[in-house]
């Protein structure tokens, strides 16, 4: 049976299925799909399937598996943005890797390509490279009638270790330093971003995602049906963070409608600009949680805005409690001696 589907990245996928086994390939266009689709399913019928697949298959590169599994896989995650600009950079740049078939790959291979890139990206970033080469390489293998030696290479790949706790606050001046950047830039919508960001804590994603449908105006919340963790939560909105959407035009379903990667280069230029250094807009959420907690809230009410699933995560944060726990303690101790 014959399907033809249009992925969410504007693709056409053909599909078909027989005798348990499935078939499939993407298109650009709609009618190559069909096309291929019905040719597929005529050599089904005849019996012929198995083999003139198996002859495609069994010479994939690595790359060729990549922008398929771009193609199928990513554009059904919900960080199909960030991953398919991963993949695409990839094979721009390690065509050599790319172009070997991936049952001529080895471990050594992929230990090669982690320390050629240790030397030029975080750990983090080398850990989410390896992460989907290592599921593509599964994916093709389960489904699309690939082998490989001895398992797959990527599994035996030692990860290097990440150290993603950040201490990263605004010093005096930058926050009015990046406000002025936007304005000279002419970015209209990365001041409202930003102020957002520092008012509610919340990740760029969430940020970007966000719905008028579920901004509540009366009750000053928004509601994020799909977070980064995948549990949706209900965010409190601030003062001044209303005042933010109450000044955002609604022409579009999205508050903020930008791209993941517009809003990195975006920044990029901003913070050169602003002459601030080492800070990402990750940090932004860093200072608003840390203000939160500064401003009196527990770390269960923090938690709540946010979305930290556990509540370990936030325990960094506790030293900027200190002084408000030692006044405490003080003002017990004076109840005390009277």
């Amino acid at each position: 049976m014959a399907t033809v589907n249009k992925r969410p990245s504007g693709k056409w996928q053909a599909m078909v299925r027989k005798d348990g086994r499935s078939h499939s390939k993407t298109f650009t266009k709609r009618a190559d799909a069909v096309k291929w689709a019905r040719e597929t399913e005529m050599l089904a019928e005849q019996g012929l399937l198995q083999q003139t697949a198996a002859g495609v298959v069994s010479n994939m590169s690595l790359g060729q598996v990549l922008e398929r599994y771009r193609d199928e896989v990513t554009s059904n995650k919900r960080c199909v943005e960030n991953e398919t600009y991963a993949i695409n950079g990839f094979m721009r740049s390690c065509k050599k890797l790319s172009g070997k078939r991936i049952d001529k790959l080895t471990t050594a291979d992929f230990v090669a390509h982690r320390d050629h890139r240790m030397q030029r990206v975080k750990p983090a970033t080398v850990v989410r490279e390896l992460g989907w080469m290592q599921h593509a390489i599964d994916i093709a293998c389960s489904d699309w009638g690939q082998r490989v030696r001895d398992g797959n290479p990527v599994k035996q790949v030692r990860r290097p270790r990440v150290h993603n706790g950040r201490e990263r606050r605004l010093q005096a001046g930058e926050w009015q330093a990046l406000l002025e950047a936007v304005n000279e830039a002419r970015l209209p919508l990365m001041k409202p971003l930003l102020r957002l960001a520092l008012e509610t804590g919340m990740r760029r994603g969430e940020l970007l995602s966000m719905q008028w449908m579920h901004v509540d105006m009366e009750r000053c919340t928004v509601f994020l049906p799909l977070t980064k963790n995948g549990c949706a939560r209900t965010v409190p909105l601030s003062p001044r963070a209303m005042n933010v959407l109450a000044e955002l035009p609604r022409t579009e379903d999205r508050c903020l409608p930008l791209s993941g990667n517009s809003v990195r280069l975006a920044f990029d230029r901003l913070r050169t600009r602003a002459g601030v250094v080492d800070i990402t807009f990750h940090d932004m959420r860093h200072e608003a949680v840390s203000r939160f907690v500064e401003s009196g809230l527990s770390l269960a009410q923090v938690q709540m805005i946010s979305g930290h699933r556990d509540l370990r995560m936030l325990m960094r944060y506790t030293h900027l409690q200190t002084d408000d726990i030692v006044a405490k303690l003080h003002a017990i101790g004076q109840q005390v001696t009277a």
